[in-house]
């Protein structure tokens, strides 16, 4: 009997972790498609500013917006000031609240 209690337990458990794994999201904006939806335009603005400025280095730059208009920005570029360009462009891009940068400056790429 006691046998079949914890099998049943143990299957219930394994059926259930999967759920609660899933049910803490990271990012909680993203629960609201709206909010969703308006950080990927966020990105695709950043995104097309940076392909604008035509410099190489920065079209190796990652930019993701991660809540409510906060950009992050992350790569390698060669110069510090392709870096300060990526993040001043991101600043400038309409319904961006914040940029942090993760930009690593590599002179051999």
């Amino acid at each position: 009997m006691k046998i079949q209690i914890a099998a049943c337990c143990f299957l219930v458990g394994a059926f259930l972790a999967p759920i609660a794994a899933n049910a803490e999201d990271a990012d909680s904006d993203r629960s609201h498609p709206m909010t969703y939806v308006k950080d990927s335009a966020i990105t695709t603005k950043v995104k097309a500013n940076l392909a604008d400025e035509k410099m190489s280095s920065l079209m190796h730059i990652k930019v993701d917006t991660e809540r409510k208009g906060a950009v992050v920005l992350s790569g390698n570029v060669k110069t510090q000031e392709a870096a300060d360009k990526a993040v001043s462009i991101a600043r400038n891009t309409e319904g961006v609240t914040s940029v942090k940068s993760s930009i690593q400056v590599r002179k051999d790429d």
